[in-house]
């Protein structure tokens, strides 16, 4: 069974209820125009009646004659005149002199009316005496206590002068062509978005390729603006996931060759243990503390890469509290000294007094040891690392560099890449394990900070990053 559009039926139901309307406006207005007419055709016998009754004031009398000459001099077409007692006795008729022979008036409705309420009109009704249909009006005089009713021949002229004009049912022809026209463009434009937003549901529900035509061009209007983000952002999100599926795949890959190093290492020197029982003390001795030394290497690789999936999946869930910076680095000082002497580097601490930031004092303690693990190993023997730092607003800024080597611009965009290395046999012979870099970017963003990196104009390498006082 044929599903219909939501436009069509938004169409359909929009349009039924515009006809209703429609409807109801002609009848109303038909009705309400008849009404006016006849109202007018009664006021005009009415103001005649006024008239009349003024003469017979006048007169003093029901004369025939006096009565038949104001009529004839006061003539309307087919007009009858009649003066009818309260009781219903007909006392005069311009047209029919034998009142004796016509019946009682008393029940008629105009009578009744008039005698009640004034004045009072019956609408097409057939004269008993005449033959012929006729529209009364009638007037009551309570001095006289006589009714004084005009009629007039309810024939095609008059029934040509009660018609409604038809000028108003082309004006709703016209409208309700009007909105029928306009209506179809709205639900047509709407029906395409809903069918292309159809379109992309079930392409995307059964991961089918989204650039093909079908799916761009839509119109210009609210919905069409917001089905085009939809498919934007659905676009942009299928290609994160991708990125992060190639990243992923990525990470694997390179978290298995950096295990397989050092594993591979252990194993083999076991095994040479284990394989030679004579082997002297002295060389089973330098095997078991390569054993350990890698064990070691091993131990900080799983211990970055568990610091690196907390940053990733569960930020919010690192605690933050007060964070002396400047005892930080007097112990990370402090902790190197004997690395540093014996590459006989230095560390010329800038620091101003009361370097305080709201953080995770492990993750931003992972911060400047990185930092100064990273200088140690690679800046080169004889070099100088300098800190210093300012408040900026908010923040603090901080300058983390040192004098030795620097690093080739083109390495530098991918500095805090994970397992990037400038010279990877070296870095691996340092005990680096590719991650430190990335461990400083992800602490210092999480703490709402910002970093980068740049070659000095002197020579060495340069850190700017920020951290949230």
């Amino acid at each position: 069974m044929l599903k219909t559009s939501v436009g069509t039926r938004l169409y359909i139901s929009v349009l039924a209820v515009f006809i209703v309307f429609a409807a109801a406006f002609i009848i109303f207005q038909h009705e309400r125009e008849r009404e006016y007419k006849i109202n007018s055709l009664n006021s005009r016998l009415q103001d005649y009646n006024s008239r009349m009754i003024e003469t017979l004031e006048y007169i003093g009398s029901y004369s025939e004659e006096a009565l038949d000459r104001y009529v004839r001099n006061h003539h309307i077409h087919g007009l009858r005149v009649t003066l009818i007692k309260r009781d219903g006795r007909v006392v005069y008729d311009n047209m029919y002199k034998d009142y004796v022979k016509m019946d009682s008036h008393q029940n008629r409705l105009e009578v009744r009316e008039a005698i009640s309420n004034g004045n009072g009109f019956d609408f097409s009704r057939l004269s008993s005496t005449m033959k012929q249909t006729y529209f009364y009006s009638a007037t009551y005089v309570p001095e006289l206590d006589i009714v004084v009713r005009s009629a007039l021949p309810y024939d095609n002229s008059m029934a040509e002068m009660l018609k409604a004009d038809q000028h108003y049912l082309w004006f709703t022809l016209v409208a309700v062509l009007i909105l029928v026209f306009i209506l179809y463009r709205f639900v047509s434009r709407l029906g395409d978005n809903i069918a292309k937003l159809r379109l992309f549901a079930s392409r995307a529900d059964h991961n089918e390729s989204l650039d093909s035509e079908d799916l761009v061009g839509f119109s210009g209007d609210e919905l069409g603006e917001i089905a085009e983000r939809i498919i934007k952002m659905y676009k942009r999100l299928k290609r994160t996931k991708e990125e992060q599926n190639v990243l992923k795949r990525q990470l694997t890959q390179n978290i298995a060759h950096e295990l397989k190093t050092p594993v591979a290492s252990i194993q083999g020197y076991l095994e040479t243990v284990l394989e030679n029982p004579n082997i002297n003390e002295t060389t089973k001795q330098q095997f078991l503390e390569r054993c350990y030394a890698q064990s070691q290497r091993l131990t900080s690789l799983l211990h970055d890469i568990s610091t690196l999936n907390r940053l990733d999946d569960a930020p919010e869930m690192v605690d933050f509290e007060t964070v002396d910076i400047n005892a930080m680095v007097a112990n990370i000082i402090k902790d190197t000294t004997l690395q540093m002497s014996e590459r006989k580097m230095t560390f010329d601490n800038r620091l101003p007094q009361g370097v305080v930031v709201r953080g995770n004092q492990s993750l931003v303690y992972s911060v400047f040891r990185n930092l100064t693990d990273n200088a140690i190993a690679y800046a080169g023997e004889g070099t100088t690392i300098t800190l210093s730092a300012s408040i900026k607003g908010g923040f603090w800024s901080f300058t983390f560099s040192d004098n030795g080597v620097g690093v080739p611009y083109e390495h530098l965009p991918r500095l805090f890449e994970r397992f990037y290395r400038v010279d990877k046999g070296r870095s691996r012979k340092m005990g680096g394990t590719g991650l430190g870099l990335a461990i400083v970017k992800n602490s210092i963003l999480l703490h709402g900070g910002t970093i980068t990196v740049d070659n000095n104009l002197t020579g060495g390498l340069r850190f700017d990053f920020t951290l949230r006082k």
